[in-house]
C-alpha cells in the first residue's frame, strides 16, 4: 500500500511538471535564515525548504538490516545523473557508494525500484578492490563514468586507486554490466566530472594544493568508450604565472602528456601495487615545468552554456569556502562565489554562513546551486543569483537546509527531462540510513505569460 501512495504521489508529480517543461520555478523562493535543529525533522522527509510549493519526496531507502540474498548496498550514496541520451533517455537514476567496498545502484523511475548493478568484489585494501565512487557523469556517447576520491599523497608509495572508470553498458542487467577502466588519465583523488561542447572531459584532484584538469580526446566524436579514451593529451590549468594559489584572471592549459596520451618528460610516473603505470596527477603539476594553479580541495565541476553559446565552467574548492568560474572561450578565472558574496536574506556579506561548498548543480534556467559538505543542522544547499551571466554572483540565499544527524547532502541534480524535479541524496547519517529525495515545484507561470524569479518578482 506504501508503494503505491509513493507511486501516486511520485506520478502526479511528474505529470504536473510535465506540462510546462519549458521553464523551472526552483528559483521562486523566500532565503532561510539562520540555522535549523539537528534532528528536528524526520529522515524521511529532512530539509526545511525555503518555498512552502517546494514537495520532498523519499523515493530510495538504505536497507540496514538486509536478509540474505537482498542486494549490495555499502552506502554513502553520493552523486547523480540519469541516462541523458540513448535509448529510454530519461528513466533511470544512477548514483554510486563513497565507501570502501564502492558500487553502482540504479533507480527506474517508473517504478522507483532500485538495484545495484555492480559492486566491487572485495572491500580495500585488497587488490581487487575499487572504493569511494564518488561522480557520476553520462557520457556523450551514452555510457556512465564514475570515479574514485582516493589517491596516495606519496608518489613514493602510490596506492591502486584515483581511477577513472566507465560503465560500457549502464541499462544492462546487472549480471551483464561491464566496467572499463580508463586508465589514460592520471591517477588523482577524483570527485567532478564534466563534458563541454567539444566533449573535453575536465575533473579535478580532491585535496588542499591539488589541481584541475582537461583531457582532450582525439577523438572527440566517438561513439564508444574505447575509442575516445584510446588516444589524447591531459592538461592542467595555470591562472597567471601559477605561483598565486587560488588566483583569478587569465589561464592556460599546460600540457602533461603529448596528443596521444603519453607522459611528456619529467613527468612523476608511478607503477602501483597492480602493477599498472600512470602519472601522478598530485605530484607532477607541482614541478615546474608543468607547474599548475593550486585550489584547496577542489571538488564538484559543472558547465553551463549560455545563449550565445559560450560555456562557463565552475568549480567549488571546499577549503577556503570558494566557487569560481571559469570563461571557456578566453579561459579567464574569477571569484564566482564566496563569504564576501552578499547574502539575499540580509543584505550583507554572507560570511560563516557560507561554509564547506563542494557539490555544484545546475537548474534548467541556467541557475547554479551550491550544496555545502556540513553536518545536518548547519547544512545548507544555496541558490547563486548571476543575473548578467558574467561568472560572479551577485548574491546566494539559502535553499534548502538538512536536518538529519551527522548527515550530509549530495548529489542534487536536476532531471534534465523534467525541470521541476531534482534529486539529492541524503548520505552517512547517524543511522545509516541514506536516503534519495526528490524535490517536486509547480511550473511558474504569470497571468502575462512571464515568467517570475527569485522573491516573485517578475525577470
Amino acid at each position: 500500500m506504501m508503494l503505491k501512495k509513493l507511486t501516486l504521489a511520485i506520478s502526479l508529480a511528474l505529470a504536473a511538471s510535465s506540462a510546462f517543461a519549458d521553464a523551472t520555478s526552483f528559483d521562486v523562493f523566500t532565503p532561510l535564515e539562520g540555522d535549523t535543529v539537528a534532528g528536528s525533522l524526520p529522515e524521511s522527509a529532512p530539509f526545511v525548504l525555503s518555498s512552502p510549493e517546494f514537495r520532498q519526496i523519499n523515493i530510495a531507502t538504505r536497507d540496514i538490516t538486509p536478509d540474505e540474498g537482498d542486494r549490495f548496498d555499502s552506502g554513502s550514496w553520493d552523486m547523480h545523473t540519469v541516462n541523458e541520451n540513448g535509448p529510454e533517455a530519461g528513466r533511470y537514476l544512477f548514483t554510486v557508494y563513497e565507501t570502501s567496498q564502492a558500487g553502482i545502484q540504479r533507480t527506474d523511475l517508473r517504478n522507483m525500484q532500485t538495484e545495484t548493478i555492480w559492486a566491487s568484489p572485495a572491500a580495500a585494501p585488497a587488490l581487487d578492490s575499487y572504493v569511494a565512487f564518488d561522480a557520476s557523469r553520462w557520457t556523450p556517447w551514452g555510457t556512465f563514468l564514475t570515479a574514485e576520491e582516493s589517491w596516495s599523497d606519496s608518489p613514493a608509495s602510490p596506492s591502486i586507486y584515483g581511477r577513472l572508470f566507465e560503465v560500457v553498458n549502464p541499462l544492462a542487467a546487472p549480471a551483464d554490466i561491464v566496467i572499463k577502466h580508463r586508465d589514460i588519465l592520471p591517477r588523482v583523488s577524483h570527485e567532478g566530472l564534466a563534458f563541454d561542447k567539444k566533449n573535453n572531459l575536465y575533473f579535478i584532484d580532491e585535496r588542499n594544493d591539488s589541481h584541475i584538469f582537461k583531457f582532450t580526446s582525439m577523438s572527440p566524436d566517438a561513439t564508444n568508450g574505447d575509442e575516445f579514451f584510446a588516444k589524447g593529451q591531459t592538461f592542467v590549468l595555470r591562472v597567471g604565472d601559477g605561483t598565486v594559489e587560488e588566483a583569478t584572471g587569465k589561464a592556460t592549459w599546460i600540457p602533461l602528456t603529448n596528443a596521444s596520451g603519453v607522459a611528456l618528460p619529467g613527468a612523476v610516473i608511478v607503477i602501483d601495487p597492480n602493477g599498472l603505470t600512470a602519472i601522478d596527477g598530485r605530484a607532477t603539476p607541482n614541478l615546474p615545468k608543468f607547474l599548475g594553479t593550486n585550489f584547496d580541495r577542489p571538488e564538484d565541476l559543472e558547465i553551463k552554456t549560455l545563449r550565445n553559446g559560450k560555456q562557463q565552467l565552475y568549480v567549488a574548492t571546499t577549503t577556503n569556502n570558494k566557487v569560481f568560474s571559469i570563461d571557456l572561450s578566453n579561459n579567464m578565472v574569477k571569484l564566482f562565489a564566496s563569504r564576501d558574496t552578499k547574502d539575499m536574506a540580509t543584505g550583507k556579506p554572507v560570511g560563516d554562513q557560507f561554509t564547506s561548498p563542494d557539490n555544484l548543480a545546475i537548474d534548467a534556467d541556467g541557475n547554479i546551486y551550491v550544496v555545502e559538505d556540513q553536518d545536518g543542522g548547519k547544512q545548507d544547499t544555496w541558490f547563486a543569483k548571476d543575473a548578467n551571466n558574467d561568472g560572479v554572483a551577485e548574491a546566494v540565499g539559502k535553499w534548502a537546509s538538512l536536518t538529519t544527524l551527522e548527515a550530509e547532502a549530495t548529489g542534487l541534480y536536476f532531471d534534465p527531462f523534467n525541470p521541476n524535479i531534482a534529486y539529492i541524496n541524503v548520505q552517512h547519517p547517524d543511522s545509516k540510513v541514506d536516503r534519495t529525495m526528490m524535490f517536486t515545484t509547480p511550473c511558474k507561470k504569470s497571468d502575462n505569460g512571464h515568467h517570475y524569479g527569485f522573491g516573485h518578482d517578475k525577470d
